[in-house]
């Protein structure tokens, strides 16, 4: 009888995890449905805020990081775009391995650029905490990948 007890309560416990998950997942996608419908100016400067709050950044560093912050926008904002138009038309396809292999260069080199541009507007102490930052965002978006690959393909062995 105890170790019945026991049983229906990790179950319950594993149940209500699980829903947690699914619940917080569903906040991410609005919240990035909701930056989506932002202007570049908009998320230039919400991203620039965010910087001065982290870095306690200075007026000339402020101006600096939002003309970056906003051509960077610009640009993701045409991406995305792009992306979806294609998605609409139909014309979506995957991608070759030559056009992979495109786009994560280009992808390193952006990011190369970026961290050549951030150590000329930043001091060594803030350098130093933005590439913390950025280590630990990489860090967690690997995870979540991580995640989701295991619940695509847990999903995909239920169906089966």
């Amino acid at each position: 009888m105890k170790n019945l007890l026991i049983i229906a309560m990790a179950l319950i416990s594993i149940q209500a995890i699980a829903q947690g998950e699914k619940k917080e997942r569903v906040n991410n996608q609005e919240r990035a449905h909701r930056m989506s419908t932002l202007s570049a100016e908009d998320m230039a400067t919400l991203q620039t805020k965010k910087m001065t709050l982290h870095l306690d950044l200075n007026e000339a560093q402020q101006a600096k990081i939002k003309a970056m912050n906003l051509e960077n926008a610009t640009l993701r904002k045409a991406r995305m775009e792009a992306h979806r138009a294609k998605k609409e038309s139909g014309e979506m396809q995957k991608p070759t391995q030559e056009e992979r292999l495109k786009m994560a260069n280009a992808k390193l080199d952006h990011q190369i650029a970026m961290k050549a541009k951030m150590k000329t507007i930043l001091n060594a102490e803030q350098y130093a905490k933005w590439e913390n930052a950025q280590a630990k965002m990489t860090h967690q978006k690997k995870g979540m990948r991580h995640k989701e690959g295991k619940r695509n393909n847990s999903s995909k062995t239920k169906q089966e």
